[in-house]
C-alpha cells in the first residue's frame, strides 16, 4: 500500500467515528502550499470554510505551506464558526498525522473558544 491509500483508511475510520457521535467536525485538507478547513454539519452540508487562499489570510502570513498560515486559518475557521453558534466539534484531520501544521491549525481554534 502507498502512503495516500494508507491516509485514506485511517479518514474513513475516524469519520465512521465521527458519524456515530452526530456531531458537527472540522476537517482538515493539506497540502505542500496550502491549508484548508470547513465545517461540516451532520447533514452534510458545510457551514463555514477558512484556506491559506483567502485573501485576508494570504496578505497575513504570505506562503501557505508553513505552521504560521495554520495558526491564521485555525483562527479565522474559529471565529467563523463561533458566529454560526457552534463551540462543540469533532476534529476531523483527514488521516494526517497530529503534529506540525494539523496540531497549529487545531490549537489556534481551540485558542479562540472551540472545543474537541
Amino acid at each position: 500500500m502507498n502512503k495516500n491509500v494508507e491516509r485514506i483508511r485511517r479518514a474513513k475510520r475516524t469519520r465512521s467515528k465521527i458519524r456515530e457521535l452526530n456531531s458537527p467536525r472540522l476537517t482538515v485538507h493539506r497540502t505542500p502550499r496550502h491549508i484548508y478547513a470547513q465545517l461540516i454539519m451532520p447533514d452534510g452540508k458545510v457551514a463555514a470554510s477558512a484556506s491559506t487562499l483567502k485573501v485576508d489570510i494570504k496578505k497575513e502570513c504570505g506562503y501557505g505551506g508553513n505552521i504560521k498560515a495554520a495558526t491564521e486559518v485555525g483562527k479565522a475557521i474559529a471565529l467563523e464558526i463561533k458566529k454560526i453558534g457552534v463551540t462543540k466539534i469533532s476534529f476531523d484531520r483527514s488521516g494526517f498525522r497530529y503534529h506540525g501544521r494539523i496540531k497549529a491549525l487545531a490549537d489556534a481554534a481551540r485558542e479562540h473558544g472551540l472545543e474537541f
